[in-house]
């Protein structure tokens, strides 16, 4: 049980985790809620770095396992994050929960007075193995809210349609359409992207990222220690450049956070992601050179995180992200940020 930045603590969540790997090969995400592995710290409570690396760890052993992991543990942080006690009275042991708020323009869901949703919501995560889900929604005035349903009541189907990417299937991130199934409304209108956890949060999926890539880091190195190869070393080289860079800007993201956890993180978590996301598209192009076609057709984990972790970047807004970035400090009145 993570609850503040302890490496004893640390270590013994992370005996606990390869422990439930070695018990379950490719545990679902059951067995890591019953194992008492998604009990992690709140963002900005000071442990946030360990709540990162759990994410990490996840992420270096299954990209589809921690794409449904972070939305639980995500979604649990929202609830606590509300300060709504009927809300997260709705997390009951057992529960596995959903982070669905995305919002493509022809999926979007309406919420009327009486907290009961119409419409279809895409991009679902693990719909068919949650039990309970943070959905955003519209109300009549056109705001947006955020509400929390069961999924196991009527008005509520999970279809098969919407994904029919190869990385990241067995996330099923699938379409759920929602006809008059009861939710409750979780914080004000705006809740959602107007609270601090918000960007505290999506600098936590630059932590999968790097896990992922972090595991094909690894496959780098260990073929380097096997093969006294100058090509192979200098791939290597990169990739540990660009690793060892993310993971810096993750730490420091981590620090700030954490001393400032009501302020705004928008800076700090685009930055993050960013590096992340370029760090880990430098892996995966280096893997591939550096361990040719073999170990990518042959290797059956190596083969599916070279096919998962390009999809998984892809919840990155690339270009749009580095825009936003790029506004954000042009139009701020401190002084200029790149010091030493």
């Amino acid at each position: 049980m993570l609850r503040r930045d302890d490496p004893p603590l640390q270590a013994a969540w992370a005996t606990r985790f390869a422990a439930c790997v070695e018990r379950d090969g490719a545990p679902p995400l059951q067995s890591l809620i019953q194992a008492g592995l998604a009990d992690l710290p709140q963002p900005g409570s000071g442990a946030t770095l360990a709540r990162w690396r759990a994410l990490a760890a996840v992420a270096e052993h299954d990209l589809s396992l921690v794409k449904l992991f972070e939305g639980h543990t995500d979604a649990l942080a929202i609830l606590q994050e509300s300060g709504d006690a009927a809300a997260w009275a709705m997390a009951q042991p057992g529960t596995r929960w959903g982070t669905w708020c995305a919002e493509p323009p022809q999926a979007r869901l309406q919420i009327d007075a009486e907290g009961h949703l119409d419409g279809t919501k895409a991009w679902c995560s693990g719909a068919a193995e949650v039990t309970h889900a943070l959905v955003s929604c519209w109300n009549a005035e056109g705001q947006a809210c955020l509400a929390a349903v069961a999924l196991s009541q009527p008005g509520v189907q999970v279809t098969a349609e919407g994904w029919r990417a190869v990385g990241m299937a067995r996330t099923r991130s699938v379409d759920v359409r929602f006809s008059g199934a009861i939710a409750r409304p979780v914080g004000p209108p705006g809740f959602y992207l107007a609270r601090p956890g918000f960007w505290q949060g999506g600098a936590g999926i630059a932590a999968c990222w790097f896990g992922g890539a972090r595991g094909l880091a690894q496959a780098v190195l260990a073929a380097a220690q096997r093969r006294d190869d100058a090509f192979l070393h200098m791939h290597l080289g990169a990739t540990d450049s660009a690793m060892a860079a993310a993971a810096d800007l993750l730490g420091a993201a981590a620090r700030w956070i954490d001393a400032h956890p009501v302020d705004d993180a928008m800076r700090v978590a685009m930055r993050a992601r960013l590096a992340v996301e370029a760090a880990a598209t430098t892996v995966i192009d280096r893997a591939g050179r550096a361990l040719g076609a073999g170990p990518l057709c042959r290797d059956a984990a190596l083969a599916q995180r070279i096919a998962d972790l390009p999809v998984f970047l892809r919840q990155s807004h690339a270009e749009r992200d580095m825009a936003a970035l790029g506004k954000h400090l042009a139009e701020s009145t401190t002084a200029a940020p790149w010091m030493l």
